[in-house]
Order: structure tokens, then sequence, then C-alpha cells
């Protein structure tokens, strides 16, 4: 590629909409890395719930480990991968939660059984045994039958606002092509980097 767009928010749109007709069953899938307040640095595969050019949002439970981490240092990394194309996406901002609205109207657009699930997992708790969330959800399932599930109140989404953006294209002997796009006075600037 000789030139990515000039807005890196336009360059991620094509590039997200080009995975999307190559058979890629989750092309919203990503890489979180977050660290704890030792330092030490955790990553783990979340889904893009949605991207505009106020930032890229995913959903999860506030009292996660990755919760927990984002609420002692908002400052994190988001990987894509592309393989078909051979395309890589790096990003790095700072996570903030979304509107409560935002929250709602995502969450009630989930499957219930999703729903069901937000209400029953204690995310990265220790639980006995996979009983204990199977009695949970039936008993659930019984306390919502026949109505709406509303979102539970420690559930709900984080925006991350991009600092920067790398973008990366697979190329032959490892030279790959690599554009680097930071914001300077408001404005987001792009620069070429070395394989």
């Amino acid at each position: 590629m000789k030139h990515p767009a000039s807005d890196p928010f336009e360059q991620f749109a094509n590039w997200y909409g080009l995975a999307g007709q190559t058979g890629i069953e989750k092309t919203n899938a990503l890489t979180l890395s977050t660290r704890d307040e030792s330092g030490q640095v955790s990553s783990r595969i979340v889904l893009l719930s949605s991207f505009d050019h106020r930032g890229f949002v995913f959903h999860t439970n506030y009292r996660s480990h990755k919760a927990q981490q984002i609420e002692n240092d908002n400052r994190v990394a988001l990987l894509f991968w592309w393989d078909p194309l051979g395309y890589q996406v790096r990003i790095t901002g700072r996570a903030e939660k979304t509107l409560a609205a935002e929250s709602d109207a995502y969450f009630s657009q989930r499957p219930r059984g999703s729903q069901i699930g937000a209400w029953a997992s204690e995310q990265s708790t220790v639980i006995e045994s996979r009983d204990v969330l199977t009695r949970r959800i039936e008993k659930l399932n019984q306390q919502y039958a026949g109505q709406e599930v509303p979102r539970p109140p420690h559930w709900g989404g984080y925006r991350v606002v991009p600092d920067s953006f790398e973008f990366w294209i697979n190329q032959e002997s490892r030279l790959h092509d690599r554009f680097l796009y930071t914001r300077e006075d408001q404005q987001w600037r792009w620069v070429r980097l070395a394989p």
C-alpha cells in the first residue's frame, strides 16, 4: 500500500469491511491487554461491539479482572489480526465506561441466553462446579419467565478512545508495510515504519 487513508478510523473501517468479506467467523474478535497494580500485563479475547470516531466499544462484567485492571489504569491496547488478509491493527488508548443508556441499548439486543448469563456469572470468581452456574441460570430463567431481562448494573460497555493506531500488512521476505498514526494538535498524522 502506497498511502493509507488520512483518517485512521476510515482506514480501520475499510479493513474491517474487507475482513468481513473473507469468511472469517468473528471479524470482531480482538485481543485486549490491560495491566494490574504490579504492572503485570494480561491479555484476553473480547468482541468488538461497535466503533465510530469516538472509539472502540466492548462489553463486559464491571466486576471482572479486566474491569478491575481498567479501573486501576485505564491505558489499554487492542489488537486485531485477520489472517486471510495478512492484516494486523494495533490500537493504544484509554478505556472509559459508556453511558448507561448505551449499555442498555446494546444489552437489549443480545440473545436472551447471554442476558441471563450476564446475571448468572460472577465473572472471574471461583465457583465450586459447573452445576453452580447451571442452577443460577435455571433460577434466573424462572425469575424472568415471560418478561424482558434487565441489564445488570454490574455489566456494561467500555469505549477505548485511541491515542495511536498501527496498521501492518504482511509482505514477502518479512518486508512488511507498517503505518503509525498519532494525534497531533487534534489531527491524526501518519508515518511509515520500517518492518
